[in-house]
């Protein structure tokens, strides 16, 4: 299945600006604000975007996006087309705008892509950009489907599991995930643990046993090393903590296992 970027870049708009699709916007158009605000009118639908909403446009959408001259305005922004977008697209139903996170892992694949339209022709490789594209479909899909609160997980703990699963290997505290998440530490201890059925450590620890697992198996690293990588802090809290959920210790288990 065929992927075609026709364009892809970062606007500042400081002077105003405006644009417009009456009769239908020709591709796919993605459009994430990031500073600033603007107006946009999709499907006839006038509605105002702010610093983090994400614009879905499908071919033959109505579409205009209008910067006033009192407004400063800052977005990345792609077109495309083609089969497998096509497919991606008509799977599940995409909402015009998201109120999605700016997180640097989505906003770095965007400039990836960026940096790779620059190259000459000759240069660009098709299929590094093809997988980067879809890389980057996915995400969002996944961002906007994290903004929307399940029966048993809102939105603000779904924050705080990302944002533990980003920083699990670390130091972190709690008060870092309850800052992330816009809460205060005992309405985020709180709502963890009712929503997710453990603690904020709990499920780090959960996901520092994993990580260590990874590199016995498929490393070399002695078992200090890892408990230091893995975010344990020392071999013998990794030793105790390993013990308690597996039942032997972690010498015994790279033994046993690999």
């Amino acid at each position: 299945m065929t992927t075609n970027i026709l364009f892809c870049g970062y606007s500042y708009h400081t002077n105003g600006y405006h644009s417009q699709h009456k009769s239908g916007y020709p591709s796919y158009l993605f459009r994430l604000q990031t500073e600033g605000v603007c107006e946009v009118v999709v499907k006839g639908k006038k509605m105002e975007i702010e610093k983090g909403d994400l614009l879905l446009i499908k071919p033959g959408d109505h579409y205009e996006l209008l910067v006033n001259a009192d407004q400063k305005s800052g977005d990345y922004h792609l077109v495309c087309e083609g089969t497998w977008v096509d497919e991606w697209w008509n799977r599940s139903e995409k909402p015009d705008v998201s109120r999605i996170d700016l997180e640097d892992k989505l906003l770095v694949l965007w400039r990836h892509i960026m940096i790779e339209k620059r190259r000459p022709a000759t240069s660009q490789n098709e299929e590094l950009t093809s997988y980067l594209l879809r890389a980057l479909c996915i995400t969002l899909e996944r961002a906007i489907n994290e903004t929307v609160p399940s029966i048993n997980v809102p939105y603000t703990v779904t924050r705080m599991m990302r944002y533990i699963e980003e920083h699990a290997t670390t130091a972190f505290k709690v008060d870092d995930v309850a800052r992330h998440a816009g809460l205060s530490i005992s309405r985020s201890v709180h709502l963890f643990k009712s929503s997710v059925g453990k603690t904020m450590i709990e499920y780090a620890l959960e996901i520092r046993l994993s990580a260590a697992i990874e590199r016995m198996k498929y490393t070399s690293l002695t078992l200090e090393q890892i408990a230091e990588d893995c975010g344990f802090g020392s071999y013998p809290y990794f030793h105790r903590v390993f013990h308690k959920k597996y039942g032997v210790a972690p010498g015994v288990y790279r033994r046993q296992e690999y």
